[in-house]
């Protein structure tokens, strides 16, 4: 495993970071293909032994089933708390980003993963309704009350992002060290303005959706899985630009031949390559984590990353209402 740090935090995280959104009960009002408690702790359990230490979740997945499981599946395995990083977010809950939120939110968090400190806090989206100046404030407190080390946010406009972290320069109050967006071979839109914004602040990134849900994983649009069959916020995102990204999918799997590799290992060395820091991986199945590690062998060329990237053609921008 290699580790690199979270912006200026000084918090060292693995190189994959497990998305806890595939652990919690399933639901059909939003995931039909979630792991169960006992499958949730066969995951952390080989992820461990792989050297990742790093593990994504939010207060709704699931209900909050997804922080109980993993909570309860690092204290079964006897993980230190010390050695595992977690991070959460808040936003789909009842008052957003409001400072009455995000105060009794995190409480809720804490409670559910059995710990009193999240290393990683993120606001979800952009909360509309509540001044930034309230809902940064109010992260900032979390932070010097201990119940945080480091925030983040996650999918919004570069603007967005840009002014929030100018508040809190401005007002003395801790700024967001990594942002979790939408970023794969299929969705760069982020390139134009929201990822420059990172840079601009040693804002480290960790997307979600490195393999676009599969789509970068093989040859055919459609899988025939539960989550191809039920998934309805993943056609949100990708059908719409299907041709092009078909053309990019066949891109992928003729490098992935060329290298004798798989065609998830071609789509997450393009991170690396591209300066993410840790990809969030929602792995459902033990051989996906085991893949998603062999990957960081794969050093691809400047060359390489042209053949992937010349086709992509400029996609409508997707802020769908959940993450997925």
């Amino acid at each position: 495993m290699k580790y690199a740090e979270l912006g200026n935090t000084g918090i060292q995280v693995s190189k994959i970071c497990i998305g806890a959104m595939s652990f919690g009960k399933a639901s059909q009002k939003f995931l039909q293909w979630t792991l169960n408690q006992n499958e949730t702790e066969d995951m952390i359990a080989h992820a461990w032994e792989l050297g990742i230490n790093f593990i994504d979740t939010a207060n709704f997945y699931g209900g909050g089933t997804s922080e109980e499981y993993t909570g309860k599946a690092l204290k079964n395995l006897g993980i230190p708390r010390d050695k595992v990083i977690l991070a959460s977010k808040v936003y789909f809950n009842e008052g957003k980003l409001s400072r009455a939120a995000i105060l009794r939110e995190i409480d809720g968090t804490l409670l559910r993963l059995g710990t009193d400190y999240l290393d990683l806090y993120q606001i979800h989206r952009f909360d509309y309704d509540t001044p930034i100046e309230e809902t940064m404030e109010a992260l900032d407190s979390l932070v010097k009350s201990g119940k945080v080390r480091a925030l983040g946010a996650s999918a919004m406009y570069g603007y967005q992002f840009h002014n929030m972290q100018v508040c809190a320069e401005q007002n003395g109050w801790t700024k967001f060290s990594t942002m979790q967006n939408h970023y794969n071979l299929l969705y760069r839109e982020d390139e134009r303005e929201l990822i420059p914004i990172c840079k601009q602040y040693n804002v480290s990134l960790i997307p979600y959706s490195p393999l676009a849900g599969g789509h970068l994983t093989r040859i055919e649009w459609e899988s025939g899985s539960k989550r191809s069959n039920t998934d309805s916020y993943l056609k949100i995102k990708y059908d719409g630009a299907k041709e092009n990204n078909m053309e990019i999918i066949n891109r992928v799997n003729g490098l992935a031949k060329k290298y004798d590799v798989s065609m998830a290992h071609i789509a997450l060395a393009w991170h690396w390559k591209k300066g993410v820091i840790s990809p969030i991986v929602g792995a459902t199945k033990i051989y996906h984590l085991d893949g998603a590690v062999k990957a960081l062998d794969i050093e691809l060329s400047d060359s390489d990353v042209i053949y992937l990237e010349e086709l992509y053609r400029a996609h409508e921008v997707i802020l769908t209402k959940v993450e997925n």
